[in-house]
Parts: C-alpha cells; sequence; structure tokens
C-alpha cells in the first residue's frame, strides 16, 4: 500500500534510470545505517516454512523467488535486497573491466503493458569494484549469485577468457554463477549461445571453477547458463544439448526478448530487450521445452513476466525450481515477495503438495 500510493506515483514521473538508482543508493545508505536491515526485514521479510523451501546445487534457498540480475548491477545493494523479503538474488551482469553501457535514454516503461524495455549493455563498474563490495556484505541470510559477462570490445573468439576473468576476481563472493550469453544489447553475444563458441565458453568456465574450488579445499560452486526466449525450436534444442553435456548445473530462462508481439504503448518502438508481462507466455513455453529435453534432471531457475503467484506457480509446474521477479517488482514494490509466497503456499495447499518440490514439473505428470 505504502508503495502504490506513495513511492510509485513519485518514481514514475521520474525518469526511469534516475529512479532506479535512486532505489540502489537508497538500499544501499540503509544497508550502512545500524539497524536499518532489521527494520526493512520486520516489514518486508518472508519468514521460511518448510513447504517453500528449497534445497539445490547444494544450496538453501529459504523460499523459491529471486531477484533476477540486472537491477543490482555493481552489488551495491546486496545487504538491503537480502532484507526485503527474496528467497536469493543475483547481482551483476559484471564485465571484467568497467565500461559505461550505451547512450541514455536506455529505460523505459510501457506501463499499460506492465513492462520495461532495456538497452543498457552490461553497464557496470568492473569485477573489482564489484569484489570490494560483495567483501563489506553483513547480511548473509540468503544465497547470492554473480551473472557474469564480456565487455562490448571483446570478440566473441575471446569471450570465454572474460568469463574467466570474472569467475578469477569474483569466486570468493558467490554462491553460485550465471553466465548471461543471451542480453539482446551487447552486440553478437547471442552468438555465443550456439555450436563451438558455446561449448568453448562452458568448457572454459567450468575449468576455472575447478581451479578455484581446488585452491579453496571446498566442493566446486555450481554454474548456470542464461538463456534468450527468441531461439527457434530447432535452435533451443541444440542449445539445450550443449549446456547439458557441457556439465554445467543448470539454465536459467529465460532473459528478455527482442519481441514487441502485442504491445500497446508508445514505447514498444524502443531498442532494446522486453521484460516483464509481454514475455511470461514464451518464457514458461521454454521452461516446458527445456524441463521436457531434459527429463526433468537439469534445475531451471523460470524468469520472465512473474507478477503473481499463479504466475510464479504456472513456472514451477512447467519445470522450475526456483524463480526469479524484477519487472514486478518494479511495478508492485517489496510488498511483492509476501503477496508471492503466501499465494504460492495457496496453491500447493489446494494441489494437495506436501512443499514446492513436489509440484516442480507436475505439468508434465
Amino acid at each position: 500500500m505504502l508503495y502504490s500510493s506513495l513511492g510509485k506515483p513519485i518514481f514514475f514521473r521520474m525518469d526511469p534510470e534516475k529512479a532506479h538508482h535512486l532505489v540502489i543508493d537508497g538500499l544501499h545508505a540503509a544497508g550502512r545505517v545500524p539497524g536499518m536491515t532489521g527494520i526493512m526485514h520486520a516489514m518486508y521479510g518472508v519468514n521460511e516454512t518448510p513447504e517453500l523451501a528449497v534445497d539445490l546445487f547444494g544450496i538453501h534457498f529459504p523460499h523459491p523467488v529471486g531477484l533476477a540480475a540486472g537491477l543490482d548491477k555493481n552489488g551495491k545493494a546486496a545487504d538491503g535486497f537480502s532484507s526485503i523479503g527474496f528467497g536469493f538474488m543475483e547481482v551483476g551482469t559484471v564485465t571484467p573491466k568497467s565500461q559505461p553501457g550505451n547512450e541514455q535514454p536506455r529505460l523505459f516503461r510501457l506501463p499499460p503493458d506492465e513492462a520495461l524495455i532495456n538497452r543498457m549493455g552490461f553497464n557496470n563498474d568492473g569485477v573489482d569494484a564489484m569484489a570490494e563490495r560483495l567483501n563489506k556484505r553483513k547480511i548473509h541470510r540468503i544465497p547470492l549469485a554473480v551473472n557474469i559477462g564480456k565487455n562490448k570490445v571483446t570478440p566473441n573468439e575471446l569471450a570465454h577468457e572474460d568469463y574467466r576473468l570474472c569467475i578469477q576476481a569474483l569466486y570468493g563472493q558467490g554462491d553460485f554463477f550465471v553466465v548471461n550469453i543471451s542480453s539482446p544489447n551487447t552486440p553478437d553475444l547471442r552468438a555465443l549461445q550456439h555450436g563451438d563458441e558455446l561449448r568453448l565458453l562452458l568448457d572454459t568456465v567450468l575449468e576455472e571453477i575447478r581451479q578455484q574450488a581446488s585452491k579453496s579445499g571446498k566442493s566446486a560452486k555450481p554454474v548456470l547458463v542464461k538463456i534468450a526466449p527468441d531461439m527457434t525450436d530447432e535452435q533451443l534444442k541444440l542449445t539445450v544439448a550443449t549446456i547439458k553435456d557441457s556439465g554445467v548445473s543448470g539454465i536459467i530462462a529465460t532473459n528478455t526478448t527482442v519481441s514487441r508481439t502485442g504491445l500497446t504503448h508508445s514505447n514498444a518502438g524502443e531498442m532494446g530487450g522486453l521484460s516483464g508481462v509481454p514475455v511470461r507466455e514464451r518464457s514458461t513455453e521454454v521452461i516446458r521445452a527445456v524441463y521436457r529435453q531434459t527429463e526433468g534432471k537439469l534445475p531451471i531457475i523460470g524468469s520472465g513476466g512473474i507478477f503473481t503467484a499463479a504466475d510464479a506457480y504456472d513456472k514451477i509446474r512447467a519445470g522450475a525450481s526456483l524463480v526469479e521477479v524484477y519487472t514486478a517488482l518494479i511495478y508492485k514494490g517489496p510488498g511483492l515477495l509476501r503477496e508471492l509466497t503466501s499465494g504460492l503456499k495457496e496453491r500447493l495447499r489446494k494441489d494437495g503438495y506436501r512443499s514446492i518440490t513436489e509440484a516442480i514439473g507436475a505439468d508434465h505428470r
């Protein structure tokens, strides 16, 4: 109520990117004030319950709803986001060297479509700055993933080395890692989703993960691959086969789309990746296809257009073990997490499931 009546009207009168930075900087500042994260957790936190807890990749998730990459690109607000009810979060996408991203304006709201278009272009401060910030984290109540990418100036034939550098710099800070090869806003990045380039990339990433694990004396941390929703059925089949054969831990389905089908707002003509309700059905279709192809043996994190508990539950029944939100948080505010988790519990009870894990892939049975 507070967000919809006060916060959202203020933010939506501002330039979208300025509003974005105001939120991130505000959460960063709040995380440094003694006692503030406790107040935030009391206001918005979600109490852990056995029916929503998920154990996956050797990691405990208090519930299945996480924050997608792209909101906290530099790991500035990890303590703040860890205190408002998420079950896990991603930071990034981060690249080895800092880069400004694409020219502004590059973030656009489409309110009647409940969507966003962004062409940010992996704007971030680089791995060293992120490592420094994550080293100062005080709140460790939820798992944190680091989403990694390549610099714009790095040619695709050398992209694997950029991903290696990200892991070298940030291995100690992440609980798991996400290889981003599916943003539409870095030229030719999506070409890394296919064939020999994908095999080389994943082989390099996993080799570096093993080396870092050996140095730490602990088991290797999980690696997931984030894929686009815009592949043809045949491209998706080949990409998933390569990912499955590589030995990574899972897939995130999906990133933003370049499709503009069904949009009504005047910003529909802007270039970039579309997120929110318009990508909801396609991302669920991709989850369903990946689950079928991998026979439910390769865990999936579902992302794309989740605004309600029904949306999240659809993705879980389609095969997702966890889900992520981004755009809905912009439109609905931090009360979203309690809404989604309470709604998921209702749906589990209605279907006769004792835990969320029993509902994963239920549509295939």
